[in-house]
């Protein structure tokens, strides 16, 4: 381990967007995409360099008919008028949302969950500089997380990075159909709709940035896609869209603590599928189309709770979201490990991170025997033999960990989230593609830790070191503009430490080499040998359909 760096605590307008006078009294930035203008938010200009267009549609509201179908252009499907100018002053309304299951299946049969959200959600938010370098700038385009079912685009605001970057790019955050009305895939839907909904929706914004962000002084040939969690889950998927296409609307990749949730087999999806009938009082997809979007809602959100109490193989375990991105044959054609092993991925530069207890919030802290282990685990693995379970349990010995919760964390972590870094890391590098991977272990150290030094400001509350956040963010902009986190500096503050690639030559480890990884905690930062390099993420990636990611 080499741990080495201690931690110390020119104008162009862009063509398009002009800062127009609103009611002799207010300012605020304009932009023509041709189809419709928008008028944005200048309330960040002042402390942040930043202007922000909230809520812009990208694609038409998927209502009625349009539920669980592929998302329609807004260019060719809206009724915006030249003459008005669109208010993109606050925040649009979020995709509908969902809530896992987490309690005892006898205490959930009565109590009703709020549903918030609205189907009308698929839109973005677009954070331009100010006062930009240049009058083509290249983009980072973020996917948000939330387990498949929650999130939205402003729970990832971007003016910090924007700040940060000095004018030299743009952010863009989007939003796209989540639980049910996003990854409902049972046979019915792939005869008559389109499975994986949600991340036609990913795509279409991203389609909808190739068209659009030149009017925001954007360049599409430069775009970065960037998210954590189930958003980098959502990256991973864009990767492997259609078998890995050549020509993607991206020219890089970052997958933030990347969740490989169970990609569930049809039997679960089928199952989905007639639970929502069933809480809908429905008895096919025509009625499910025809439903008011709150009757739909609160089905929707039975369909957890029902799925949670179901005998395994039917259901999901805890921890799992339960909604999420399925093999369907042609939007996705086999599980993302699958896929990467056999080189069926977009090959981009590429970026990747993970904290240092994943697990952690994703465990069930009442588990207290190797009985309960076993229990979770054949619902969280309904293809799990004894076998496998014994390999596991070798691997995963009790006499490490000093209890059940923390030895079900760690393989937890393991499974869904730090070897699905190894695995993509491996594949992009053995492909020839500028890799990084970084292991945080600062702030919290759990899962989604970076968040706060990549979203706010060096100074706030929720950042322990200024000068780590002063990194990440150099680090992260680097790579959106130079693809090599190392390339430029953005602040005169304490100059970040230089970032290898994946595959530098680091030597070897007990006879095995070592992949080059950047290793942070609260006070160094260095470089070290992949930690997930393991015969635990090798058993992982041999055991693909009994882990189903």
């Amino acid at each position: 381990m080499r741990l080495t760096s201690p931690i110390l605590a020119a104008l162009a307008t862009s063509p398009s967007v002009v800062l127009a006078q609103t009611n002799g009294n207010s300012t605020g930035p304009i932009v023509d995409l041709g189809y419709a203008k928008y008028k944005g938010n200048a309330s960040l200009a002042a402390d942040y360099n930043t202007n922000v267009f909230y809520g812009v549609h990208y694609a038409q509201a998927p209502l009625g008919e349009l539920r669980w179908r592929a998302p329609q252009n807004i260019e060719a499907h809206n009724d915006f008028s030249q003459n008005d100018v669109l208010n993109a002053e606050s925040v649009g309304p979020m995709c509908v949302q969902g809530t896992p299951e987490r309690r005892p299946p006898q205490l959930n049969t009565t109590e009703p969950i709020p549903v918030a959200g609205e189907e009308d959600c698929l839109r973005l938010d677009v954070y331009t500089p100010t006062e930009p370098e240049s009058a083509s700038l290249p983009v980072l385009l973020m996917i948000h997380g939330g387990g498949y079912t929650q999130g939205n685009s402003y729970r990832v605001p971007g003016e910090a990075l924007v700040n940060a970057s000095a004018g030299s790019m743009i952010y863009v955050s989007i939003q796209y159909r989540l639980g049910a009305f996003g990854f409902l895939s049972s046979s019915e839907i792939k005869e008559d709709g389109q499975a994986n909904a949600g991340l036609l929706d990913q795509r279409s914004a991203l389609e909808w940035v190739q068209r659009n962000i030149r009017a925001f002084g954007g360049d599409p040939a430069r775009v970065t896609i960037w998210g954590g969690s189930a958003g980098g889950g959502s990256v991973t998927s864009q990767m492997i869209m259609y078998g890995g296409v050549s020509s993607p609307p991206f020219r890089a990749a970052i997958a933030e603590y990347p969740w490989w949730q169970p990609y569930h087999d049809n039997t679960i999806l089928n199952s989905q599928y007639r639970d929502l009938l069933s809480a809908s009082s429905c008895s096919n997809l025509q009625c499910l189309r025809s439903l008011n979007s709150s009757a739909l809602q609160t089905a929707s959100q039975q369909t957890y709770i029902d799925g949670y109490a179901a005998q395994p193989g039917y259901g999901y375990g805890y921890g799992d979201f339960y909604y999420g991105p399925s093999v369907d044959g042609d939007v996705l054609r086999d599980l993302p490990s699958n896929e990467f092993k056999q080189g069926h991925f977009t090959k981009v530069p590429f970026m990747t991170d993970r904290e240092g207890y994943e697990g952690y919030g994703f465990s069930n802290q009442s588990l207290s025997t190797p009985s309960d282990l076993t229990t979770d685990l054949q619902t969280l693995f309904p293809a799990a033999t004894p076998s496998f379970l014994d390999r596991l349990y070798q691997l995963y010995p009790a006499t490490a960990y000093n209890s059940t919760f923390f030895r079900r964390s760690a393989l937890f972590g393991d499974f869904i989230i730090n070897c699905p870094t190894n695995y993509m890391s491996s594949a992009l590098s053995d492909a020839g593609q500028p890799t990084y991977k970084l292991l945080f272990n600062a702030g919290s150290q759990l899962h989604a830790a970076t968040g706060p030094f990549l979203q706010q400001s060096n100074d706030s509350p929720s950042v322990n070191n200024a000068t780590l956040a002063q990194w990440m963010k150099e680090w992260f902009i680097s790579f959106t503009t130079d693809l090599d986190p190392s390339a430029r500096s953005f602040s005169s503050g304490p100059q970040k430490p230089a970032w290898p690639v994946y595959n530098a030559a680091l030597g070897t480890e007990g006879g095995v080499p070592e992949f080059a990884v950047m290793s942070v905690n609260y006070t160094q930062a260095g470089v070290i040998g992949d930690l997930d390099v393991s015969a635990q993420c090798d058993f992982f990636h041999g055991a693909s359909y009994t882990v189903r990611n």
